[in-house]
């Protein structure tokens, strides 16, 4: 292998106690403090997911959902906690055929019809810390950052700018003109109508009205006190259909995360109504193959990965969806002989034809923490499109997801809309131990790329020894649509090599070429922990705005 591949923009981060990761420096800085002053994992990863949810307002927000892996290094313990909203008590497949939907909009107050989960979430890891971590830190101090940068204000990022300005199309497109929304002009847009530029200060004043509520009364103000109240009577007003008893029903849930041995490793990530098991695939199937023998940026590198990413996701799309609404035969589908069974249908001389069109889209944040006792964090917070459904409840400032218009309006479809369910989500934050001790800590933003961008850090890291912010900055890959388009593509990015590309379409791959480095490759991260120093490699991916830091 050329070791020049293994180089990268930026240094890895190195610290010898605590280190957390995330796509925004100040999220980072955030948690940081949290363990310098001596917080945990958990207090850390609540402090930095609060900011994030301020200051990168169009990938995440208090208004979606997070799923979180917990590792308890006193206990070793590794526990799965669910906080995904389910859809309103009133949401059926009916009301919307009824209002002449084929299928559910993508903004609006209809297309969030999913209580939001990710406070509760915040909550329920806050209490895990407080009775079996031996927290220190108050609630309202967790979330002082977030409500400082609502407050007073913080520079916007470009790819805030970017982000933006791709949703102010005409009136023409119901994706996008977000301004039609009353609120989302008001907050996201200044006097003038335009969008603020990288650099320039945004405060969020009805936000961190919100957020000081939350900090002062605990999360039983957004799920049963007034600000639920206020936030059910403006969707409603709008044609929403969740309600104050949506809201007060909402709990988040403990579960038991899955895993599966690869080489000589266990890797784990969080159960369905996730996706995570699309994540362990992949590698399940790749555990057939000796990669020693391929070389890592090689076209059959992306060859067998993209393969790999067809057969797991075919898996996915049978049975994802809430498993209280159908069973999923999770132990079959992660088996030996399953990952061995769908190995042997891939052939190097040409892909699978996929007819499924796969939509990569997701905006999303992942952020990794290690503190000083080696508990770990490793979570995604999310309100899937970006900006989410673009609705605001009135002077609140909460982004409303639209993770619900992923419903299904057709009665067979595995993942068809009914009352009081968990649609099919694509968040999946993952954990690798070697050994029995937490090694590698990792994830993404990305929809449908999760799985496949998770799946190149671990081969780069573990297969072909990579440094960490090296394997995050190394050209990527996505299977997928691009939006509007009719067809399948492999996107790769620009640094990989003419060769490999005309070899890959040779193989029948309809290849599409991006940036060198562009975000539709979603905003990677990992930390690794040297199991005899216990020092802490840290990386952030330079195709976000975030940064790893340590102490």
């Amino acid at each position: 292998m050329n070791q020049s591949s293994k180089m990268s923009y930026r240094p890895t981060t190195m610290a010898p106690n605590g280190m957390i990761t995330t796509p925004h420096y100040l999220a980072s800085q955030a948690g940081l403090k949290v363990l310098q002053e001596g917080g945990n994992a958990v207090e850390a990863a609540i402090a930095a997911s609060a900011t994030i949810s301020v200051v990168y307002p169009h990938m995440n927000g208090i208004g979606g959902d997070n799923f979180w892996l917990v590792y308890h290094a006193k206990t070793q313990e590794l526990k799965a906690l669910n906080s995904s909203g389910r859809s309103g008590q009133q949401a059926s497949i009916s009301f919307y055929r009824s209002q002449g939907y084929t299928k559910i909009p993508t903004r609006g107050a209809m297309a969030a019809n999913t209580v939001p989960g990710a406070v509760a979430g915040w909550e329920k890891a806050f209490q895990y810390s407080q009775n079996q971590m031996g927290g220190t830190f108050s609630w309202d101090v967790l979330l002082r950052s977030a409500i400082h940068y609502a407050k007073d204000g913080f520079p916007v990022t470009p790819s805030q700018e970017y982000w933006t300005n791709a949703n102010l199309d005409s009136a023409d497109d119901e994706f996008r003109h977000l301004q039609r929304f009353s609120e989302f002009q008001k907050i996201f847009l200044k006097s003038n109508g335009l969008s603020y530029q990288a650099g320039e200060q945004m405060n969020q004043p009805d936000l961190a009205l919100s957020l000081e509520a939350i900090a002062s009364k605990g999360s039983s103000y957004f799920y049963r006190g007034e600000l639920a109240k206020s936030i059910v009577q403006d969707l409603q007003n709008h044609g929403g259909l969740l309600t104050y008893q949506d809201f007060k029903d909402h709990h988040s849930d403990w579960v038991d995360p899955l895993s599966i041995r690869y080489r000589g490793y266990r890797v784990y990530n969080t159960p369905p109504n996730s996706q995570g098991f699309a994540s362990l695939s992949i590698l399940n199937i790749l555990n057939h193959f000796d990669l020693s023998y391929i070389e890592e940026g090689s076209a059959d590198y992306y060859h067998l990965l993209t393969e790999a990413t067809k057969l797991a996701f075919y898996d996915r799309d049978h049975y994802l969806t809430d498993p209280e609404f159908s069973p999923i035969p999770i132990d079959e589908l992660l088996s030996v002989q399953r990952g061995m069974e769908l190995a042997s249908r891939i052939d190097f001389t040409r892909g699978t034809h996929v007819q499924k069109q796969l939509d990569p889209k997701g905006d999303t944040i992942w952020l990794g923490v290690v503190d000083q006792e080696g508990n770990a964090v490793s979570m995604i917070q999310s309100i899937y499109h970006e900006f989410g459904s673009g609705f605001i409840p009135k002077n609140t400032g909460i982004l409303l997801q639209n993770r619900g218009s992923f419903f299904s309006l057709d009665e067979n479809h595995v993942n068809s809309l009914q009352p009081k369910k968990r649609t099919y989500h694509t968040l999946n934050p993952a954990m690798l131990f070697k050994n029995d001790k937490l090694y590698l800590v990792y994830g993404t933003m990305g929809g449908e790329g999760q799985p496949q961008t998770q799946a190149a850090l671990v081969t780069r890291i573990i297969d072909y020894d990579f440094p960490v912010q090296a394997a995050i900055e190394a050209p990527r890959w996505l299977y997928g649509r691009t939006w509007g388009a009719s067809s399948n593509s492999l996107k790769l990015e620009g640094r990989i090599s003419d060769d490999v590309i005309s070899t890959l379409q040779r193989r029948g791959h309809e290849v599409e070429v991006l940036d060198d480095f562009t975000d539709i490759m979603g905003h990677a991260g990992a930390i690794k922990i040297d199991e005899n120093t216990g020092v802490k490699f840290g990386g952030a991916d330079p195709r976000g705005d975030g940064a790893a830091i340590g102490y």
